[in-house]
């Protein structure tokens, strides 16, 4: 096995591997406490030392790699229990605050072979492990460039079905938006990770949630749900919409 390969999961039987209610997304069952995981595209090699799990099915070894919650806010949303990330097999993801790939790897192996992900980051020096982690996931695309100035990117991209959002910066409302405006198609979706200190240290978290949605509503978002990551981050919250939605007859 690779660094961290599967500590303490070995002995496939003894693990079971349910999909969760979100596509491409599974729990591992009898490891202790529940693992959330996702099906590794490149079997064999961890991206970040998280623990791999193998598991036959069918007479074939299926590899999963643990998502830890801890070091995703994704995965925060979902074990957190957000009602839809309105990402699936087959989604164009833009994926803004990209970092080093660590979460991006597993919207890949979500994503799949058919699916895409678009890895904006614009730091250097995380910018080239999320390339090195791109070699191997092909369905990743990493573009290192600022998030503020999508036309510098916008050769590289095609229309999305949802933009997830981790840019931990004061104007992110902003960024999302002419994002959005560039290449979220109507009726997509978003899902934006707001960490209060970072967008107003002086208000209480709560306050500044709300302000960010206001922002958001002013941008043509329709917010539909939000939900704070506690034990995961503090004073994080992750609020999941719909864009331009097309008008529902009454």
């Amino acid at each position: 096995g690779g660094r961290g390969g599967g500590r303490g999961m070995k002995g496939g039987a003894k693990v079971l591997i349910e999909p969760h209610r979100f596509g491409g997304v599974y729990i591992a069952k009898g490891t202790g406490a529940d693992a959330l995981v996702t099906k590794n595209m490149v079997p064999g090699e961890a991206v970040y030392g998280e623990k791999r799990i193998s598991v036959e099915e069918n007479d074939v070894k299926v590899e999963y790699r643990v998502w830890n919650p801890f070091r995703s806010k994704l995965a925060a949303a979902i074990v957190g229990g957000v009602d839809n990330i309105w990402i699936a097999p087959g989604s164009k993801v833009l994926y803004l605050g990209a970092a080093s790939g660590t979460s991006v790897s597993h919207v890949a192996d979500l994503v799949g072979e058919e699916g895409i992900v678009y890895a904006v980051e614009f730091s250097h020096r995380p910018g080239r492990d999320l390339i090195n982690m791109a070699k191997k996931r092909t369905n990743v695309i990493p573009i290192i460039e600022d998030a503020r100035q999508p036309l510098k990117y916008r050769m590289l991209m095609s229309m999305v079905d949802c933009i997830f959002a981790d840019v931990a910066q004061p104007d992110q409302a902003r960024i999302v938006g002419i994002n959005a405006q560039h290449f979220l198609k109507n009726d997509g979706h978003f899902v934006i990770s707001i960490k209060a200190n970072c967008i107003d240290s002086t208000a209480s978290p709560a306050a500044v949630f709300a302000k960010e949605v206001k922002k958001l509503q002013e941008m043509q978002f329709r917010p539909l749900e939000q939900i704070t990551l506690e034990p995961y981050e503090r004073d994080h919250a992750v609020v999941v919409g719909s864009y331009r939605p097309l008008k529902t007859k009454k």
